[in-house]
């Protein structure tokens, strides 16, 4: 089954974080994905670049909108992903709870919706 796991963080906390500890961290997050990808269980993976640099597009009664921005103000924002593939919820949680700004942020973990053609 697959699972995106979607890494939240505050990016607050990004940007007040020195070159070192941004070096420690970057470290940690090659150390993770080496592992996922050796288990075998990894899919896909990216970080995202800033939520400054997005857009949003939107049609409301025909009309396309589209702006800069996210689509919601919140105080964590999507950093980045993994699309994972194991057996089960169990080992998806597994996964998400190494991931290293687990501890500073949040990790979303959704089953993929397949559809039988």
């Amino acid at each position: 089954m697959q699972y995106m796991l979607l890494i939240y963080t505050d990016p607050a906390i990004d940007t007040s974080m020195t070159d070192s500890e941004q070096s420690e961290l970057m470290g940690k997050y090659f150390t993770f994905t080496s592992e996922l990808r050796e288990s075998g269980a990894m899919v896909d993976g990216a970080p995202l670049q800033s939520v400054t640099t997005a857009t949003s597009v939107r049609i409301r009664d025909g009309e396309t909108m589209i702006t800069d921005g996210p689509f919601a103000e919140t105080k964590e924002t999507l950093g980045g992903f993994y699309l994972i593939d194991v057996d089960n919820l169990d080992e998806a949680l597994k996964w998400a709870a190494k991931i290293p700004s687990v501890h500073q942020g949040c990790i979303e973990v959704r089953p993929v919706q397949v559809f039988n053609s």
